[in-house]
């Protein structure tokens, strides 16, 4: 039964570990971009509006992205089913990272709030201990390592080959300048 249970569970577990990864790895700077909008003279008001809510409003308007999100989701699927796959595809991307900004920057503002709500701080909870689970055995993978060090390499690399052509570049440029003011 234990064995039958891992066979049915292992591609649901894979997939909520994709999902996690591409918002994990979006999360930040959606979230900077997101904080870029909020210093808008509009937005700056609206946020300083969510900082003062109770936790119970809190929560209501963490779920509201959610709710937003479905009329868009349903787009992408009429787009799907009238032949406009793309479309649709493009639809669901951009609603999901435009749903994943929302959602960061209204978690960084709700979080103390929500995290009053015991039932929230404990799937917190087990959702960072999933996440953290996920990054380690990334991380202890060949494929992982191999990746790493490879673009470590590239890094370093690029780094070595920009300093050398940084001075070539600075000496045509000077040598531009001298041209441009002799005449």
């Amino acid at each position: 039964m234990r064995i039958f249970r891992r066979i049915i569970t292992a591609p649901l577990v894979f997939i909520a570990a994709v999902i996690i990864l591409l918002e994990d790895w979006l999360w930040d700077d959606l979230q900077r971009l997101a904080a870029w909008f909020g210093r808008l003279p509009v937005f700056k008001q609206v946020e300083a509006l969510i900082l003062r809510l109770p936790p119970a409003a809190a929560l209501g308007l963490f779920a509201v992205p959610s709710l937003v999100l479905i009329p868009v989701k349903l787009l992408a699927l009429w787009f799907i089913s009238s032949g406009h796959a793309l479309w649709g595809v493009v639809t669901i991307v951009a609603a999901k990272i435009a749903g994943t900004a929302l959602v960061a920057r209204l978690f960084t503002l709700t979080k103390p709030k929500l995290l009053t709500f015991r039932w929230f701080a404990w799937l917190y909870e087990r959702i960072s201990a999933f996440r953290a689970r996920v990054y380690e055995t990334i991380r202890a993978s060949a494929v992982y390592r191999a990746t790493h060090d490879f673009a470590t390499q590239l890094r370093v690399r690029f780094r070595a080959w920009r300093e050398r052509s940084r001075g070539n570049w600075l000496r045509r440029f000077h040598a531009a300048r001298r041209l441009f003011r002799s005449r």
